[in-house]
């Protein structure tokens, strides 16, 4: 029997990367691109790096998926709101779509798709249960229950980034104050670094975490800070869902034990024993893969894609 591979999208805030996913969940091929902003922009290089994985395909191409960064409503079946691409919200982007696309389309939240990439071929591999948390300039998230991708009611489900660890802290950019997100994030190390040090030329997360590789006391103290937030959010979803595994991804992941070790302390202190004794948290897999093969899975899924 012939092979059969699917297409996936991740529309990501400053690159939009895309592949082609065997069943297994192995890459093929991939490629990425600046991510435009004009509307009609988009769909023309969506258009090209579609008819470039069509041409290459080593066999047919059943289906396409698209993560994207937003509000994706499964009711209205378009994203109400894109806080990266503001021309894409309310736009009818299926029907765009299938302007060139002749397979079975699926579109997503992209921190969903990479909890289902994780989930399939990842680090997920075999778990019923997990939450998949993605570190850098934001948080992302998604969760599995029950061996499915949790969507929630209206296609909104999974915004850990979102909920309130510290009641007093900073506003946050969803009209929220004090979201995990706005105290956990990569810009929150920097800005706990130049409120310690009244510097303003440390402008990077890497940069203060080469500082804390060498011991510099307000770097250390930056990720700590940082690290009690993450620990605070991890508890809550312990608590909530009790999953089997909670998986740590994005750039931050690369802090290791300065970040992780005292989030996972803080953790432990924070959810129910029995609950924590339960949970692995592990870094994820499949870097900045995850959410196009999450997305081409996703999309076979759907489509009921055989081969």
């Amino acid at each position: 029997m012939t092979a059969s591979y699917d297409a996936g999208f991740d529309i990501g805030g400053t690159r939009l990367k895309y592949g082609l996913v065997d069943r297994d969940g192995r890459l093929v091929q991939k490629g990425k691109v600046r991510s435009p902003e004009a509307m009609a922009d988009i769909l023309a290089v969506l258009e090209q790096a579609w008819f470039s994985l069509r041409k290459k395909a080593p066999g047919p191409v059943r289906s396409c998926g698209f993560g994207i960064a937003g509000f994706y409503s499964l009711k209205e079946r378009k994203i109400l709101q894109s806080p990266n691409y503001p021309s894409l919200s309310g736009y009818p982007l299926i029907p765009a779509l299938r302007t060139f696309i002749d397979v079975p389309i699926r579109i997503g939240n992209d921190a969903n798709m990479a909890a289902y990439g994780e989930f399939k071929h990842g680090a997920g591999r075999g778990a019923r249960s997990l939450v998949l948390l993605t570190i850098g300039t934001g948080i992302g998230s998604g969760i599995i229950l029950g061996g499915k991708l949790w969507e929630g009611e209206g296609g909104y489900a999974g915004e850990i980034g979102h909920i309130t660890v510290n009641p007093e802290g900073e506003p946050c950019n969803c009209g929220g104050r004090g979201c995990l997100e706005t105290e956990a994030s990569a810009p929150r190390i920097v800005r706990n670094y130049q409120a310690l040090t009244g510097r303003t030329d440390v402008t990077d997360s890497r940069e203060v975490f080469v500082l804390a590789k060498a011991g510099d006391a307000a770097a250390l103290e930056s990720f700590r800070k940082c690290a009690y937030y993450l620990g605070i959010g991890l508890g809550i979803v312990i608590n909530l869902l009790n999953p089997e595994k909670i998986l740590i991804g994005g750039g931050v992941v690369s802090a290791g034990r300065l970040l992780l070790g005292p989030a996972v302390d803080e953790a432990r202190r924070r959810s129910h024993r029995i609950s924590f004794a339960g949970c692995r948290i592990e870094k994820a897999a499949l870097g900045n893969d995850a959410g196009l093969v999450g997305a081409a899975a996703w999309a076979r899924l759907k489509a009921g894609s055989r081969g």
